[in-house]
């Protein structure tokens, strides 16, 4: 269960962006507190309880105050931001009704969708923390992010990849028609085919997302960053192991192809339109078509 925030009774008179972010407090002048994430007063703190894990999450009483933020800001999205994020009391709970609105279709239930996701999410400790790693990378990574709800509602590479760690621990259960289900409606939705067997890590932003295909035994670091047209494919050659293993912070440019069992070491980086037919060393900086690395 979750303890949050009432964003509407228990914030100080809402007027801009900085306003959202303090408290009220008489102890200054101003008669606010400025909230950090470190200077959350304790009755404010968003706490999330997995058996018997529970944690401050403050991400998530960020994205709430974000939310209400945006509100005001735009009033006709009021109602939006209450079904999409303040209505919810996790951010596991607000991310599967947003991944359930987007993926369900007239023969694929909603509900059945949410509830689905819901649990998946929550009961996977490693999934909840990396939709925390993957939000603070976009928002940190991506320049045209405005702010972790933005990311939460509108980037479809970021709910492709949630969506894809749920398939992923579904297919793990030996639920594979669910699993390749989900894969499906998230190609079709998001234009971005992750086979639910391939293995993404934390802190991964796939940026833009648009035609990005991940085959089956795909291996992918954390901290890794992604750009449209990526395909970590086979060489159509051979079975078995045959997707590419890609390092921890690798960045992948637009349009490269990343074919056959190789590895891309840590750190590399690979340029936009690159064919990589062979190993990339750690650190290397990769271009051209086959690709060649640069002195």
């Amino acid at each position: 269960m979750s303890t949050l925030i009432n964003p509407s009774s228990n914030l100080h008179k809402v007027s801009s962006m900085a306003d959202c972010l303090c408290l009220p407090a008489n102890n200054n002048s101003t008669g606010r507190r400025v909230v950090t994430a470190t200077n959350l007063p304790g009755q404010y703190l968003c706490t999330t309880a997995a058996g018997n894990q529970e944690f401050d999450d403050h991400l998530w009483f960020k994205i709430r105050i974000e939310a209400v933020c945006d509100a005001v800001q735009e009033p006709i999205l009021k109602n939006f931001y209450n079904s999409a994020v303040l209505s919810h009391r996790s951010l596991e709970s607000a991310l599967a009704n947003q991944l359930a609105g987007k993926l369900c279709s007239p023969n694929l239930s909603g509900e059945a969708l949410y509830e689905v996701f819901c649990k998946t999410l929550i009961e996977d400790e490693d999934i909840r923390r990396s939709i925390r790693n993957d939000l603070t990378a976009v928002r940190e990574r991506d320049p045209a992010c405005l702010s972790y709800v933005h990311c939460l509602l509108n980037f479809k590479g970021f709910l492709a990849c949630q969506a894809h760690r749920a398939a992923h621990r579904l297919w793990a259960q030996g639920r594979a028609a669910l699993a390749v289900v989900i894969q499906s409606r998230v190609s079709e939705v998001f234009a971005i085919d992750i086979h639910p067997a391939a293995r993404i890590g934390s802190g991964v932003v796939f940026d833009h997302g648009t035609g990005v295909v991940i085959g089956e035994t795909a291996v992918v670091g954390d901290d890794v960053t992604i750009l449209h047209g990526v395909t970590l494919g086979g060489t159509g050659k051979v079975g078995g192991d045959r997707h590419p293993k890609i390092g921890n912070g690798v960045l992948i440019g637009a349009g490269t192809k990343v074919l056959g069992n190789v590895k891309v070491g840590e750190n590399a980086k690979i340029g936009a339109g690159s064919v990589v037919l062979k190993e990339i060393p750690a650190g290397a900086t990769a271009v051209g078509n086959p690709a060649r690395l640069l002195d």
